[in-house]
């Protein structure tokens, strides 16, 4: 997890995609780390001492036991004792998983909504941008597509979540988390997609929220999509109203769900030649 002031102005770059070889050495050193940090120093040390000895039996005097030597093998203990599967078993089911994350009702999100679609004109290593830790599902769907995801957020405990979250679903190489003061700092990204939980935005000024969402607009590639996101269910408290951020989107087309009540969100798509694209409303 990243914490960005606004002083902060570091380029951030669009990485390759990764082959599944890296994403297993990930799988293992994330395993690994996890069974470290559950450890006493004292079990540590017992670990280290078992390494020790198995590197002088098989060595037998043959080469000199480095500390580098001394910390692959505790490494490869650890994968011994949590059993951790080879790579053509891991690949096996990391293909099923990768299957199940990419279709929408595995998140809990609609087979039909604006989102899917949007993900499908996706290609590996484009970029999407996601506002407010709410939307995780969302933001890992889009993650699972093997796009790399952005989701920014003020709430440092909501950030650290979702972080964790994007680690067990094995998907922490195509996430970044990032805690940023909305209308501040954003990150030197051009995306395809973006998705925004209105809740989200609703503690920041208006004119830190209007701030946010010009600069997200302006980096948006000509034809992508922003999708906003519905409000919360009607026992709920809605501090901030899709409709709110609707008229933001001058110049976009303008696309609301057919025969639903307010609040249910909409979709903007940045036109080509923004000022030869009319806004057009589907009721």
């Amino acid at each position: 997890m990243l914490s960005l002031s606004g002083d902060s102005r570091s380029r951030i770059t669009r990485r390759p995609p990764r082959s599944l070889k890296q994403e297993y050495q990930e799988f293992l050193l994330q395993r690994i780390e996890e069974y470290k940090n559950a450890l006493t120093r004292e079990q540590l040390m017992e670990i280290g001492d078992e390494a020790v000895r198995e590197l002088e039996e098989s060595a037998a005097g043959q080469y000199l036991l480095t500390e580098v030597l001394l910390l692959e093998h505790v490494d490869r203990i650890i994968v011994r004792r949590l059993r951790l599967p080879s790579f053509p078993r891991w690949r096996q089911k990391h293909r099923a998983l990768r299957a199940a994350q990419r279709s929408p009702t595995h998140w809990g999100l609609e087979a039909d909504g604006p989102l899917v679609s949007a993900v499908r004109r996706l290609e590996p290593g484009d970029v999407a941008v996601v506002l407010g830790a709410a939307a995780l599902p969302a933001a890992l769907f889009i993650a699972a597509h093997e796009a790399e995801v952005f989701l920014l957020d003020h709430d440092l405990a909501s950030v650290e979540g979702a972080e964790s979250r994007a680690v067990s679903e094995q998907l922490a190489g195509r996430f970044q988390a990032l805690v940023v003061t909305f209308g501040g700092w954003f990150p030197d990204v051009a995306p395809g997609v973006a998705v925004i939980d209105p809740a989200a935005l609703a503690p920041a000024r208006v004119r830190d929220r209007n701030a946010l969402l010009a600069e997200l607009q302006a980096r948006t590639r000509p034809g992508g999509v922003h999708i906003v996101l519905p409000s919360p269910a009607a026992n709920e408290v809605i501090p901030l109203a899709p409709e709110a951020l609707q008229a933001l989107y001058g110049g976009w087309e303008i696309v609301r769900r057919r025969r639903t009540k307010a609040g249910a969100g909409f979709t903007a798509t940045k036109p080509e030649r923004q000022l030869d694209t009319a806004v057009h409303v589907s009721e």
